[in-house]
C-alpha cells in the first residue's frame, strides 16, 4: 500500500469547481462546433431512470419464482469468526458483535424479529425494476421479506441464501473513522429481473443489529425512513443515478431512541452494488493487498461488466469539448498496458478512471438539479457512481452555493457549493487504496509482485506511476463533470446548440441572479419552461412575466427593491429571448415545442424537505396512510403538470412557494 505521504503533491489536486463562478474561467476557451459537444454528451443521457411511469407493461414474477444469487459472499471473503450461514445462524445474537471484524469483507447476519410490522407502501416503479408482479405486495410472503420476518435460506437443510453485512471503513468529515460497515443493513439476497436480466442486491435498513453497529442498535426512525424511501425514486425519476426503495414498513413495537423515542421502521432499497470508497479504505488501513486486489477484480468482473469495458488510455490531455474525454473508445484487452513512462495504464487504471468518472456524471446531476447529499462521506461513495445513504439531505430551495442540510456540518465542508471538490477528494483516497495495483503498471500480474509486494527498487517507479495517472484522473474527473453539466444546463434553459457565450451571458448569469434575489432555483426552471418567447419582444413584456419568478412574499435578499430586481430579470429574459430564437426560431410553433422539451427536463414536483416534513407528521403523528401513496405517485413522475393524487389542491400547494419559515431546513445525522 501507498503511505499517504507520497499523495502530498496531489492533495492540491482540489478541484476550482466548487461554485458555478469558478466555472466561468474552467470553460473561458472557445468551444468547438455548435452541435458537437451535445453529440459527445448524448451517450450520457443512459442515465435514465430504470423505468417510469411510461415504461412498457412487464408482468414479472412472484418472489417465490425471482431469481436470486449471492455472487457477492460467493466470491468474497467472510467473517473468519463465522465462516459459513451455521456458524453465524446457531450463534447466540450477541456472540455476532458489534465487534471488529478483520479479514473480512461481510457477516452472515440475521435480521431481527419485527412484531406486527405494518407495510405503509411501496413503489411501483422498483417493483416493475426488479421484476416482481404487481399485486405480490398484498402477500404475507412479501410482507414477511421486507420486515424481515422470511430469509430464503433453510436452516434443515443448510440450503439457500443467507443474509449478510458489510464490512467497510470510512473518512468521516475528512478524519479517519475505521471500521464502519453495514451498522443497520442486511441484505437478502440477489434478484435477476427476468425480462431485463439487471441484477439488484435487496436490503433491508432498520432490520437489527450486526457485527458492525458500533454503539449503535441497528434500528431506522420512521421519520428517516420516510425520507430515504421517498427521495430514492425520486432520483431516480429525475435521471439522477440512485439507490432505490421497494417499500416502507412500520415497525409498531420498536421504539427507537434518538433525539426523543421514536417510531422504528424498515425500508427495503436495492441496487446493482452496495460497495462504496469505504471498502476499499477498510482494506488499505488494514494492510491487506490480497484482498485488496481480490475486491478490485470482483469489481471490474461483477459490478461492472467486465475488464474490457473500461476506458482506453486518452490520446492527450482530458478536455470537457474533446470526444476522445467524452467518449473514450472502450474494449482494451485486460492484460494489456497501454500509455508511456511514467503514466503508463494497467488494467486497474482503467478501473479507476471508469468509478471516477461515473462519480463525475452523478455530481454533475446533483449540481444541475441542486440536490445536496449532506453527508459525503468516502463510506457514503459509491463505486458504481450512484447517489448512496440518504441523512439529511436536501433539494435547495432558495439559490445558496453555501447551503447545508447537515446541521452538525458547521464548516460547511458538505456544502452544495463543495460537492464535485468533495468527491474528487474522497476519490483521492480511493486512488491512494488502488496506487499499488495502479503503480505497477506492466508489472501488476508478476508472482512476486503479487506475492511479496514491492521491493525496494521497485518503489520509486510505481510511486511515479501511481501519481501521474492519479493526477490525470483528476483532469479527466473535471473534464467530464464539466461536460455533463454543461449538456444538462443547456437542457435545463430549453437550448440545442452550444454558444461559447452561454455560460458567462446565461448560465451564470442567471444563477447570480437567483442567489442575489433569493429566487427558488427548481421552480425558476420550471416557469421559465412556461414563459411565451413572445411575451418577451419589448421590455414592458419582458416585466410583466417577471413577477411569476418571485416568492408569494414578493422580492427578497438584502437590498433588493421590485424595480431593480424586474430590471435584473427583464434584462437576463432578453438574452435568453435570443438564443431561444437561434435554436428553435421565432414563431409559435417552435416555441411550443421549447416548452414540452424544458418540461420534460424540468420537474414540476420534487420532494422538498418541507414537503417531507409534512408527510411525516401526518403519517407518525396523524395515523395516516393514504398520503404517502400520493407523494410518491408525484415522486415517481415529478414532470407531469396534474397527477390525479384526488387532491389537486395538495398537489399544488406541494408544488407551490415554499411556505417563508420552511426554506433550507436543515436536519441531523441522527435516524
Amino acid at each position: 500500500m501507498l503511505h499517504d505521504s507520497l499523495y502530498k503533491s496531489i492533495k492540491a489536486l482540489l478541484l476550482s469547481v466548487t461554485s458555478y463562478m469558478l466555472l466561468r474561467t474552467l470553460l473561458q476557451r472557445p468551444l468547438s462546433s455548435a452541435s458537437r459537444l451535445a453529440k459527445m454528451t448524448a451517450h450520457f443521457s443512459s442515465n435514465t431512470p430504470s423505468s417510469s411511469s411510461n415504461a412498457p407493461s412487464v408482468a414479472g414474477v412472484s418472489l417465490q419464482d425471482l431469481p436470486k444469487s449471492n455472487t457477492f459472499t460467493s466470491n468474497l471473503p467472510p467473517d473468519p469468526e463465522f465462516r459459513t450461514p451455521s456458524d453465524s445462524h446457531n450463534a447466540p445474537r450477541q456472540d455476532l458483535g458489534p465487534r471488529m471484524a478483520k479479514g473480512a469483507l461481510y457477516t452472515y447476519v440475521r435480521p431481527e424479529e419485527t412484531l406486527d410490522p405494518e407495510l405503509l407502501g411501496i413503489s411501483p416503479a422498483a417493483m416493475r425494476d426488479i421484476g416482481i408482479q404487481a399485486g405480490e405486495e398484498d402477500t404475507p410472503e412479501f410482507k414477511a421479506l421486507v420486515a424481515g420476518n422470511k430469509i430464503y435460506w433453510d436452516p434443515s437443510t443448510e440450503k439457500g441464501i443467507y443474509p449478510w453485512a458489510q464490512c467497510y471503513g470510512g473518512y468521516q468529515f475528512g478524519s479517519w473513522a475505521g471500521q464502519l460497515g453495514d451498522g443497520r443493513a442486511i441484505s437478502l439476497f440477489e434478484s435477476t429481473n427476468p425480462s431485463m436480466k439487471t441484477r439488484y442486491e435487496i436490503q433491508l435498513k432498520g432490520a437489527g443489529r450486526t457485527p458492525y453497529s458500533r454503539f449503535a442498535d441497528g434500528k431506522a426512525v420512521l421519520r428517516s425512513s420516510i425520507r430515504e424511501f421517498i427521495v430514492s425514486e425520486a432520483l431516480n425519476a429525475l435521471h439522477i443515478p440512485s439507490t432505490r426503495a421497494l417499500s416502507l414498513t412500520l415497525a409498531p413495537k420498536s421504539k427507537v431512541r434518538r433525539e426523543r423515542i421514536e417510531p422504528g421502521a424498515i425500508v427495503a432499497r436495492f441496487a446493482q452494488s452496495w460497495l462504496r470508497i469505504g471498502t476499499f479504505d477498510i482494506l488499505r488501513a488494514r494492510g491487506d493487498r490480497k484482498n485488496t486486489r481480490k475486491l478490485a477484480k470482483y469489481v471490474a468482473e461483477n459490478v461492472y461488466s467486465g475488464w474490457t469495458t473500461f476506458p482506453s488510455i486518452l490520446p492527450g490531455s482530458a478536455s470537457a469539448t474533446s470526444s476522445s474525454t467524452i467518449n473514450p473508445t472502450r474494449n482494451v484487452p485486460p492484460e494489456k498496458t497501454e500509455g508511456e513512462a511514467p503514466g503508463e495504464e494497467n488494467r486497474f487504471a482503467r478501473l479507476y478512471r471508469e468509478i471516477a468518472r461515473r462519480n463525475a456524471i452523478t455530481v454533475a446531476y446533483w449540481q444541475a438539479y441542486a440536490f445536496t447529499n449532506g453527508v459525503l462521506n468516502t463510506d457514503n461513495t459509491s463505486l458504481l457512481g450512484l447517489s448512496l445513504d440518504f441523512g439529511p439531505f436536501a433539494f435547495l430551495d432558495n439559490f445558496d452555493p453555501s447551503y447545508t442540510p447537515n446541521h452538525d456540518d458547521h464548516a460547511l465542508r458538505y456544502s452544495y457549493r463543495n460537492q464535485p471538490s468533495i468527491i474528487w477528494w474522497n476519490l483521492l483516497r480511493l486512488g491512494e487504496s488502488l496506487g499499488e495495483l495502479i503503480g505497477a503498471g506492466s508489472r501488476v500480474d508478476e508472482d512476486q509482485f503479487v506475492k511479496e509486494g514491492v521491493t525496494k527498487a521497485f518503489a520509486p517507479e510505481l510511486i511515479q506511476r501511481a501519481e501521474t495517472i492519479i493526477e490525470r484522473v483528476g483532469e479527466e474527473y473535471k473534464a467530464v463533470f464539466l461536460a455533463e453539466y454543461t449538456r444538462l444546463m443547456r437542457q435545463r434553459f430549453g437550448l440545442t446548440s452550444e454558444n461559447a457565450k452561454d455560460f458567462d451571458e446565461l448560465f451564470s448569469e442567471a444563477l447570480d441572479t437567483m442567489e442575489a434575489l433569493e429566487l427558488d432555483f427548481n421552480h425558476f426552471f420550471r416557469r421559465l419552461s412556461s414563459v411565451k418567447v413572445k411575451d418577451l419582444e419589448n421590455d414592458e413584456g419582458r416585466k410583466s412575466v417577471v413577477g411569476r419568478f418571485f416568492h408569494a412574499e414578493g422580492v427578497t435578499g438584502l437590498g433588493n427593491n421590485e424595480k431593480g430586481a424586474k430590471e435584473k430579470i427583464a434584462k437576463w429574459l432578453e438574452r435568453w429571448r435570443a438564443r431561444v430564437h437561434e435554436d428553435w426560431g421565432n414563431d409559435d410553433e417552435g416555441d411550443g415545442k421549447r416548452e414540452v422539451k424544458m418540461k420534460k427536463v424540468n420537474p414540476k414536483f420534487i420532494p422538498r424537505s418541507w414537503v417531507l416534513d409534512e408527510l411525516i407528521q401526518r403519517v407518525e403523528h396523524g395515523g395516516e396512510r393514504e398520503v404517502i401513496g400520493q407523494v410518491m405517485q408525484m415522486a415517481l413522475n415529478p414532470f407531469q403538470d396534474v397527477w390525479e393524487t384526488g387532491d389537486r389542491k395538495q398537489e399544488e400547494r406541494w408544488c407551490g412557494d415554499v411556505p417563508r419559515g420552511n426554506r433550507q431546513m436543515m436536519c441531523s445525522c441522527s435516524s
